[in-house]
């Protein structure tokens, strides 16, 4: 894989005003992985021990339902992906299948739980990144939900 430049990273909405010293942090965590299409990245009720930064492709999160699966919300590169991270008793709430080829940074849970709890300022900040991504999630489905049942 060719590896990640910082100037990279400033174009992904997920680092936009983010700290230098903060990306670093983040950098000197992440790892470079790939998925191929139709690759689960992760299902539902998984232990969430990853959280990732989608670089290239996107990934669509879906729920099963009575009906089958149902598609909530694509994820497209330079957004994360894998929030659950952070209270990892509860386990994944979707599954998420790799569209099409996928490019990701990876990132352990408990290191990253470790480090928002050493650094306030980089906790803060991060997590309310995250809380953006499950602000947008939740919309998300809540269209969606009204698409498929009527409001």
């Amino acid at each position: 894989m060719v590896p990640t430049s910082l100037d990279v990273l400033r174009g992904l909405p997920f680092f936009e005003d983010m700290e230098d010293l903060h990306v670093d942090r983040l950098m000197a965590m992440a790892r470079e992985v790939g998925f191929v299409k139709d690759q689960i990245l992760f299902r539902e009720g998984d232990a969430a021990r990853q959280f990732y930064i989608i670089l290239t492709g996107k990934v669509v999160l879906e729920l099963t339902t009575s009906r089958g699966r149902s598609r909530v919300l694509t994820v497209e590169e330079g957004y994360g992906l894998g929030w659950s991270f952070l209270l990892p008793e509860t386990g994944r709430h979707f599954r998420a299948r790799a569209l099409e080829q996928v490019r990701a940074l990876t990132f352990d849970g408990g290191e990253l739980r470790m480090a928002i709890e050493r650094d306030a300022l980089f906790g803060q900040r991060l997590t309310k990144r995250l809380l953006r991504d499950v602000t947008e999630r939740l919309e998300a489905t809540i269209l969606r939900f009204h698409d498929s049942f009527g409001s």
